[in-house]
């Protein structure tokens, strides 16, 4: 029905993807063969492959020489689309797209950007050195207890288990008294700016919410947007008063800025690192990406235009 509904508004070519990768490569020969828009089916991983082949390595070129990103939820969180403001449904957000396509509106948005590097590298090196590899992101990446979480989340829906917010909370929860609580293993470094260490767990958002519980949002970061640079949150303790307080503050619609003097919070940064004294498990859009010890983050202004 969808693409029924698509098709009687465009000229559609229609694709299935095939493995792990396959949308990227899609994504990109589209791109190549001079498409005006890729539409995409699908969660927030393989959202994730469309953007990058859309990019194909080129950050610095004009959103304008790309294709116009169509952007269906068919994932269990559906975060990206949601944080556009589409609908959670994909039969309702295929109307709010089509309408977008009859009134050609667009909306120009800034993408983040991973770089990843082995253990004989560091910050102070720069990103050329042993680089070891690289990824555009649309709403986060996390490094540290939410990547674990990640991890352990996709290992079990590879077993069979559907992905569900009851699922991600009580993964949360195992793996919370587990953790390495006492050693914080992670510091963010800055151009120009004091190192800040001590850091447990940090997200990465180039946009809001983060992600949601069902219906209800989770907002660490309210004041990032597609329109900024990246925002960074950090925990600098895991005591359970203090990471319950943190929840507390985070949830729902009216959720604020989050406070505490065990928080590092970070505004509209263009490009930092977050090092780590030994590899931590690393997530970005919500796919584990193994672990690295030190990621370099810059924010790509004005990478995409998305038809909503």
């Amino acid at each position: 029905m969808l693409i029924r509904a698509l098709g009687a508004a465009v000229d559609l070519s229609v694709e299935e993807t095939g493995y792990r990768g396959h949308a990227a490569v899609l994504s990109g020969t589209a791109h190549a063969k001079g498409f005006d828009a890729v539409a995409v089916l699908g969660g927030d991983g393989t959202i994730n492959e469309v953007v990058n082949g859309l990019l194909d390595g080129q950050p610095a070129a004009s959103a304008a020489g790309r294709p116009k990103l169509i952007v269906i939820p068919g994932g269990s969180a559906n975060v990206f689309a949601r944080a556009l403001g589409l609908p959670n449904d994909p039969v309702e957000a295929t109307g709010a797209v089509l309408e977008a396509l009859r009134d050609e509106r667009s909306r120009t948005i800034g993408l983040g950007q991973a770089i990843w590097h082995d253990d004989t590298a560091g910050p102070d090196q720069g990103p050329s050195t042993d680089q070891q590899g690289s990824r555009y992101f649309t709403f986060c990446a996390g490094l540290g207890y939410d990547a674990e979480v990640v991890r352990a989340v996709e290992g079990l829906r590879s077993a069979g288990y559907k992905a569900s917010p009851t699922l991600y909370v009580n993964t949360a929860l195992r793996h919370f008294f587990v953790t390495d609580r006492r050693h914080p293993a992670i510091r963010l470094v800055r151009p120009r700016q004091p190192e800040t260490p001590g850091i447990f767990m940090a997200i990465v958002s180039n946009a809001s919410p983060w992600t949601f519980a069902g219906s209800r949002p989770i907002n660490p970061t309210p004041w990032a947007g597609f329109e900024t640079g990246l925002d960074v949150i950090g925990l600098r303790r895991m005591g359970i008063a203090s990471v319950l307080g943190f929840i507390h503050q985070i949830i729902g619609e009216r959720s604020g800025l989050p406070r505490g003097k065990h928080l590092v919070q970070v505004h509209d940064e263009q490009e930092f690192t977050l090092a780590a004294v030994r590899p931590l498990a690393f997530q970005l859009d919500g796919d584990y990406l193994g672990e690295h010890e030190w990621v370099t983050f810059r924010s790509i202004p004005d990478a995409l235009q998305v038809l909503v």
